[in-house]
């Protein structure tokens, strides 16, 4: 028999706010972070604005040293963790250190340390590199980091597939609990890329928006959608065995009931057409967790805001829910944040946990007219109060990564 999977604690460093209570209230109050870039000079590009995390200080989470020696794709993560690990009221000296572990990934690493160091390469010379270049780079950073500060010793891997790392990192530490490898998992993910390599190549790309107004640029399913707008942050939550929790007398936010993961088999960075595999993602999250697809109240979409994405989840979305497609309430919180890649699922999980808390679906912000084909109920114009037992969570990847997460409500 599978274990049951409790969530104990949640942590958020966001464009919107630096706390998961920060960033739910700001998705309360319909707060978009998407702005001008202020990292570097914009002049030759062609995408002005990104959703730029604010007012975060590395050392006010962390020993100032160690935060040194982090990226800020690590120190987000870091920050992150340690507000779930307090949130969850979680001892972890009274925990057996080798049952608690991480599960936390980054689509991409820090891109800005091999600009910094390349740089040195070609105007200093290569002996001239950080030593530590690597260890900054390196995308599974972020969960050694997060081990090295909490002390956890137990499984620590990450999960790199694209947009979908965090949601994958979810569902699989998820899996090790439910099977036996640990009770206590921190799972989420991080990123941090608005950077001039990172801006240049999803450009070329034609993957980003070109708009210049922050409130008319990631809108998500709406007819005028031309990309998605980069962001950045971390969400990371605490998963824990079910009767590990109750035990300690810890609050219980929710469930994880289902967990699907497929391929596409299709494209480097296009969805399949059909939305076949993005389908079967939820199929198989729902057969996990038990239910039909009538029970479903709300789903967290992937909804980047690109053409392909926006209508072939559409088309996932009606052929995994068939008639029931049409009731579901759906949304996509990355018309508040942009889209935080490795980050996405971690804080798009976060909101289904606290929308099943309080029965709140936040309005995807931005979006008026659909276009013919994208022609669900995406709570647009105004945020929809509603009872929610079962949330889908959707993330797709580049490379054809399809991951969805089924959350329950906790209901003893």
């Amino acid at each position: 028999m599978k274990r049951r999977v409790a969530v104990t604690g949640l942590g958020a460093v966001t464009p919107i706010g630096n706390t998961a209570e920060e960033f739910w209230n700001s998705v309360k109050e319909g707060k978009v972070g998407i702005g001008e870039i202020t990292r570097f000079d914009t002049s030759d590009y062609k995408v002005k604005i990104a959703a730029e995390v604010k007012g975060f200080v590395a050392k006010d989470h962390m020993d100032f040293k160690a935060a040194k020696r982090m990226e800020a794709f690590s120190q987000y993560a870091v920050a992150a963790a340690e507000e779930a690990y307090r949130d969850s009221g979680l001892d972890l000296k009274e925990e057996d250190a080798y049952r608690a572990g991480v599960i936390v990934g980054s689509g991409i690493g820090s891109l800005q340390v091999v600009e910094r160091e390349y740089e040195k390469i070609l105007t200093k010379g290569p002996g001239r590199v950080n030593p530590l270049m690597v260890p900054l780079m390196i995308s599974n950073m972020a969960a050694g980091n997060i081990s090295i500060q909490l002390g956890l010793k137990g499984k620590c891997t990450n999960v790199v597939t694209a947009c979908a790392s965090g949601t994958h990192c979810i569902g699989d530490a998820a899996r090790a609990i439910q099977y036996g490898d640990a009770d206590i998992m921190f799972a989420g993910g991080t990123e941090s890329c608005i950077c001039p390599t990172g801006v240049a190549g999803f450009t070329s790309l034609t993957a980003l928006s070109t708009s210049q107004d922050p409130l008319r640029a990631s809108i998500p399913f709406d007819r005028e959608r031309d990309g998605f707008v980069l962001g950045e942050g971390a969400g990371v939550v605490v998963l824990e065995e079910l009767e590990h929790a109750k035990a300690r007398g810890a609050r219980i936010y929710a469930e994880v009931a289902g967990y699907g993961a497929t391929a596409d088999a299709y494209h480097i960075t296009s969805p399949a057409e059909d939305g076949g595999g993005a389908a079967k993602a939820m199929t198989l999250a729902m057969e996990e967790g038990r239910i039909e697809p009538a029970q479903v109240d709300y789903i967290n979409a992937h909804g980047t805001g690109t053409h392909h994405n926006d209508l072939f989840e559409t088309r996932a979305i009606k052929s995994a829910l068939g008639r029931a497609a049409k009731d579901v309430v759906i949304n996509s919180t990355k018309s508040m944040i942009g889209h935080l890649l490795g980050a996405a699922g971690g804080v798009e999980f976060i909101t289904c946990v606290k929308t099943i808390q309080e029965g709140f679906i936040h309005q995807t912000m931005g979006t008026r007219n659909t276009d013919e084909e994208c022609d669900l109920n995406y709570a647009i114009g105004g945020p929809v109060e509603k009872n929610v037992t079962y949330a889908l969570t959707n993330s797709l990847g580049f490379g054809g990564h399809n991951a969805t997460l089924l959350v329950k409500k906790y209901e003893g």
